[in-house]
């Protein structure tokens, strides 16, 4: 077991004797939590007779990362992380693009991981500069019409013989952008490629559904599942995230290493060394604290933005419940210190910032030269890489909001590769799970999303008469 993630939380007002001096209730309901998810969950769940209170219940999520990799090592071509690494490399030889098609936590993981780990501009890169694989799109997550036809004309230009596919997620079938996203762009695929469909669409789905219906009325090759027992949110460690990663290229084996070691840390280490549990009793105090409603996700790589949008979503979705839970706003520096700094720094003080950053750059460092015209007098920084002007930055950023008693943390990778992407997903699963216990919410089920759907129906049915 290794970790090449550091969580620096002394900023936050989480110390060791912080805690002792509180009533032992907390200690105890923090180790209750931590029970939960490590087995007591695991087992109810198993058991099948689940109380009325803890439905629903997705606990499964956590055991996923070693579940797989263990199939896996078992055996490397008909488990099912064999039979995801074939279908990518089947894709990867037979198409030019691929298009990711589903909503919420069945693409912002996989856009995250590929924003973070592949070359910025993957996509305009050539064939053979991808490594012989596919661009990657996504669709079926709005409903912007200019969007979708965007993504047609892409696929017009740049694959006219139709060697593209559909990799299209949803446990139902049913959910709405990605149900008429995936209808436009079959006809489509129908249309320029009459012989081998079942080879180019791959859902990913549950057992019973619209969707899993289609797809054995289509014949497709190979279908996936969306696992029982764990959420849209959390199903980044299954085919869900792990095919498309795979297809382009990425490591998914380190990816689930990377997790299943976090879990490893979160079973075996003593608190104030344990990153989840800490994280999650840091949140949990400041909040106990009452002034602190906003969580700011501050990362420091522009590849990060989009980690940024997958944990809104974790964040809103487990906690965002009974009236309790922070509001998460992402923003990517130092790019925002041109525009937030100002109310971080001197409005309400009702924010934690948390830095996510990495210690290792993908390519090698730039660095300011020396130069006969110093009109913006940069002269004096000529050596200095941008590696280090980032750090500064940071260091200042966090100096600064210490002057004026606003609370912040650091989550530092070692490299923002598969591995370190691995731990840090797994940790904030984990971390937000424990934080909705500690909190009395239910971090599983999203009531609030289905509202604005049944209202939206009766208008769509209501304007037809």
């Amino acid at each position: 077991m290794s970790n090449s993630i550091q969580v620096d939380l002394s900023r936050s007002g989480c110390q060791e004797n912080s805690l002792s001096n509180q009533d032992c209730s907390l200690a105890d309901d923090l180790k209750h939590a931590h029970q939960q998810v490590c087995s007591l969950d695991l087992e109810l769940m198993a058991s099948g007779k689940l109380p009325d209170d803890q439905k629903p219940l997705d606990g499964n999520f956590y055991s996923l990362p070693d579940k797989i990799l263990s199939e896996y090592r078992s055996d490397r071509n008909e488990s099912e992380l064999g039979q995801i690494l074939k279908t990518a490399s089947r894709l990867q030889s037979s198409v030019e693009a691929i298009v990711v098609l589903g909503i919420g936590g069945s693409y912002m993981g996989t856009r995250a991981l590929m924003d973070a780990c592949c070359e910025p501009y993957y996509n305009e890169l050539s064939k053979a500069e991808r490594g012989g694989r596919p661009q990657l799109y996504f669709a079926g997550n709005h409903l912007d019409n200019d969007a979708l036809q965007g993504v047609l004309g892409r696929l017009r230009a740049v694959t006219p013989e139709g060697n593209w596919g559909i990799i299209v997620i949803s446990k139902s079938g049913e959910t709405l952008e990605t149900a008429v996203a995936f209808r436009t762009l079959l006809d489509l695929l129908k249309a320029q490629c009459r012989q081998d469909l079942p080879d180019f669409v791959i859902p990913i789905t549950g057992e019973t559904g619209s969707l899993n219906q289609m797809a054995a009325e289509l014949g497709c090759t190979s279908v996936f599942r969306v696992p029982e027992g764990v959420g849209g949110r959390f199903s980044l460690f299954s085919a869900v995230g792990l095919l498309p990663a795979a297809t382009i290229g990425l490591d998914v084996v380190q990816l689930l290493q990377g997790a299943a070691d976090m879990n490893e840390t979160f079973r075996t280490a003593e608190l104030f060394s344990n990153p989840p549990l800490d994280f999650a009793l840091a949140a949990y105090q400041l909040q106990l604290q009452g002034d602190v409603s906003i969580r700011v996700l501050s990362v420091w790589e522009q590849a990060f933005a989009s980690l940024g949008m997958w944990y809104d979503q974790l964040l809103s979705e487990s906690l965002g419940k009974d009236g309790l839970g922070m509001t998460p706003i992402t923003m990517v520096n130092t790019r925002d210190l041109h525009s937030r700094a100002q109310q971080h720094q001197a409005g309400r003080n009702d924010k934690w910032i948390v830095n996510l950053s990495t210690r290792q750059s993908h390519t090698d460092q730039l660095n300011i030269r020396k130069s006969t015209s110093d009109v913006a007098g940069l002269n004096d920084l000529a050596g200095v890489t941008l590696g280090e002007l980032s750090a500064a930055a940071r260091q200042g950023t966090n100096r600064a909001l210490c002057d004026v008693q606003r609370p912040t943390a650091d989550i530092v990778l070692e490299r923002g590769d598969e591995y370190g992407l691995g731990q840090f997903f797994q940790m904030m699963m984990i971390a937000t799970v424990v934080e909705g216990k500690l909190l009395g919410v239910n971090p599983y089920g999203q009531p609030g999303v289905e509202a604005y759907k049944k209202h939206m129906r009766n208008i769509l049915l209501s304007g037809k008469n």
